[in-house]
């Protein structure tokens, strides 16, 4: 077995180990290669179950906790899904194989970039990426099948919920410190919204407004 391939197997076998048993959220999981996303001194980092530092101060999430973000949100192949925090654009080309339009915000306009030029590299021509202040969702889009937060507010911000559609699902970090957060999955029906809590969590804080680059 070639290097690589062992090291796909240890890939699956990690998040498998931690409760991901969705056969498709593992298909895009082994077909979206990590490396790809993760630059300089940690790339050869990529492949172990840890976060680990992207530009502007950000992080990419470690595998298990998207893999397990997107097995939570249910994604089907008719749905347009919402994402809050491009990042490095892994969540976003994971979730590419699994519905079938991605719009993804962030509030650097550097991360956006480099995410956009990999989603042409790797030729995910269904995500469209914008520099916005993800707290106010993407109202031009709206409604959304799936809404997916991956920086952590006190609360689900009003704007996004009021873009999920009726039977709608958003998945996203709440807590009011770095400490302390939950993962939590919310579901919309006709008279309200259902909300479920899947676990701790920690992630970087949504914060309002556009980043500096």
């Amino acid at each position: 077995m070639t290097d690589s391939a062992e090291r796909k197997m240890r890939f699956l076998y990690a998040l498998r180990s931690r409760g991901v048993t969705d056969i498709r959220v593992l298909t895009a999981m082994e077909r979206i290669d990590r490396g790809a996303f993760v630059k300089g001194l940690f790339a050869d980092r990529a492949y172990e179950d840890m976060p680990l530092p992207i530009s502007c101060g950000q992080t990419i999430s470690q595998p298990s906790v998207v893999a397990l973000m997107t097995q939570a949100l249910s994604v089907t192949p008719r749905d347009k899904v919402l994402e809050i925090g491009t990042g490095s654009g892994y969540q976003a080309a994971i979730l590419s194989q699994l519905a079938r339009r991605v719009y993804t915000v962030d509030r650097h306009r550097r991360l956006v970039r480099e995410a956009q030029e990999l989603f042409r590299a790797l030729d995910l021509t269904n995500i469209t990426a914008f520099t916005a202040d993800g707290s106010f969702g993407l109202a031009d889009q709206a409604p959304f099948d799936r809404i997916i937060v991956t920086a952590a507010a006190e609360d689900a911000p009003g704007p996004l919920l009021a873009q999920l559609k009726i039977g709608g699902i958003m998945v996203l970090p709440v807590g009011q410190s770095d400490t302390v957060q939950s993962l939590i999955k919310v579901t919309r029906h006709e008279t309200g919204f259902d909300y479920e809590e899947l676990g701790p969590v920690r992630f970087v804080p949504l914060v309002e407004g556009l980043g500096p680059e």
